[in-house]
């Protein structure tokens, strides 16, 4: 492997850092730019994919629907299993930093079947979400154009169907391309995309906390601590829904594990990044949600946050009553930037995740190259693009229910991999769970409760999926889609594993990523 510089003390190169690691997990080196991600840059690349400006908009409605006033104890409860999960990732990635992720932590904990359903789990939630964030792309696109412009008819072409494919190829397309020119550029753009999104969220919550000190807002809540409190006020089927919701709000943190490889130290700054990501997105979502609490109330009328108008954009509505008319398209930029930059940053775990199942033979061969000049999996980045931009086309020619209810079952994808990867920690480090107060807690109380409340919430998810009115209401057989798509994308993902099988038997008889485990006592 060629080193930046040769001349370098090799204990302290971080390509030779992660040989050392890399051959004592049985791992294999894959080729990425080494040394280039930071604790900081590392936690911006998370928040991006988590996307929390347009996350905010799209989710408040939703959650205060189901809860009410008590967003703020739900957006803490979804936060717990995500930010213990976050643990069973961290420790993981200190004894086996590897771009593959829950992929290939599964695979050494489980074996190469549970392993590959895990790696399929998380790719293609990926793509999913890939194809909806570059629609929501589009459709502030048109939107923020059309209120800069003062020309309501533009925001209307986001509905026709012919141009609103024909962009989102053109955003998938521009994201594709940025992911395919290294690590270093990704990290430059969302710095910048980040930066702003974030600030303009800070402004609009300040923003409508000094509406309501002034006595300028329409409903003026004072503030309550019992908001934070899920144990009064609160029916238990309305608190699992707002926690699943919540947990989607979370998703996209275990970006920053899937770029250790990347990582300056690939031990400690992915665990790092990951701990501060979920940390900043918790504080972002509580601040805003007090806020426009504060300011809107949850009222089904006027701006009311539980006004059905209101509930798919949030945004939408307060940005003009909170910031003005010169600052409201400042926040339909913001949420734009936010998920453009989703968009981007969402392709690198993705490509990376494929890159690695290819390397380890569970994908075939190609998905390992490695481009030469830019040091990032070029060939599974380009695929990724492909089959985003061919799903969204498909889907949205088919049938928009189709498209909401494939968007929907995203949560039973999202459990599953994060559920089966915090089990993998547990028994990964199997044989020495008990030698010290870190290793009990880190790496057997976390990883076990948060994988208990996943697996939970995987199972309400596919209950809840078989009523039609969780979903677009399309049924079959009294059974809603949302059911039948997401046990469908499992059930894909089985039959193509046995394809693999017959064409990579290696990988499945453990001669490429072996279940060795080696123990280093805490």
């Amino acid at each position: 492997m060629t080193r930046s510089d040769p001349q370098s003390d090799p204990e302290s190169d971080p390509h030779h850092a992660l040989e050392i690691v890399e051959q004592s997990a049985g791992l294999r080196g894959k080729g990425l730019a080494a040394g280039k991600v930071g604790t900081f840059s590392g936690a911006i690349l998370g928040i991006s994919s988590v996307a929390p400006g347009y996350t905010l908009t799209a989710s408040i409605g939703l959650i205060v629907a189901a809860v009410g006033l008590k967003m703020p104890a739900i957006f803490i409860a979804g936060f717990i299993p995500m930010f213990l999960t976050a643990y069973a990732y961290r420790e993981l990635n200190s004894r086996a930093p590897d771009c593959g992720a829950s992929f290939t932590w599964s695979t050494k904990a489980f074996g190469p079947y549970v392993g590959w359903m895990c790696g399929w789990g998380m790719v293609i939630a990926t793509i999913i979400v890939l194809s909806n964030l570059a629609a929501i792309a589009v459709e502030f696109f048109y939107l923020f154009v059309a209120r800069i412009l003062n020309t309501p008819e533009i925001a209307d072409l986001a509905d026709n169907k012919l141009v609103n494919i024909l962009t989102t190829l053109v955003f998938i397309a521009l994201a594709t391309w940025v992911s395919s020119r290294g690590i270093t550029t990704s990290e430059h753009v969302q710095y910048v995309l980040v930066g702003f999104q974030m600030t303009v969220l800070l402004a609009f919550a300040i923003t409508a906390v000094i509406h309501v000190g002034a006595g300028n807002a329409p409903e003026g809540l004072a503030f309550d601590l019992d908001w934070f409190n899920p144990f009064t006020n609160l029916a238990f089927g309305a608190f699992v829904i707002g926690v699943t919701g919540s947990i989607f709000a979370f998703w996209g943190w275990d970006t920053c594990l899937t770029l250790g490889e990347e990582s300056k130290d690939p031990t400690k700054v992915p665990g790092r990044a990951g701990l501060l990501c979920v940390t900043t997105i918790l504080l972002t979502y509580l601040l805003v949600a007090v806020a426009v609490m504060m300011y809107a109330g949850v009222g089904e009328t006027g701006l009311g946050l539980g006004n059905p108008e209101n509930s798919e954009n949030v945004f939408g509505a307060l940005a003009d009553p909170v910031l003005g008319s010169w600052g409201g398209p400042l926040l339909f930029l913001a949420v734009l930037a936010s998920s453009v930059a989703s968009l981007q940053t969402t392709f690198l775990p993705a490509a990376r995740a494929m890159l690695a199942m290819g390397a380890y033979g569970a994908f075939p061969k190609r998905f390992s190259h490695v481009h030469p000049r830019f040091l990032v999996p070029s060939f599974s980045t380009l695929i990724a693009g492909i089959v985003t931009g061919v799903f969204y086309t498909v889907v949205s020619l088919l049938s928009e229910y189709a498209l909401l209810d494939t968007i929907a079952a995203l949560g039973i994808m999202i459990c599953w991999y994060y559920g089966i990867t915090a089990f993998a920690c547990i028994w990964y480090f199997r044989r020495e769970l008990f030698t010290d107060a870190h290793n009990i807690v880190f790496k057997f109380l976390f990883p076990l409760i948060g994988g208990l409340v996943l697996a939970a919430v995987f199972g309400f998810s596919l209950k809840e999926s078989m009523d039609p009115e969780n979903g677009s209401g399309a049924e079959l057989g009294g059974i809603g889609l949302v059911f039948y798509i997401g046990f469908g994308i499992l059930l894909l993902g089985a039959v193509l594993m046995l394809v693999m099988r017959t064409r990579s038997p290696e990988f499945f008889r453990g001669e490429t990523l072996s279940r060795n485990t080696p123990v280093i006592p805490g």
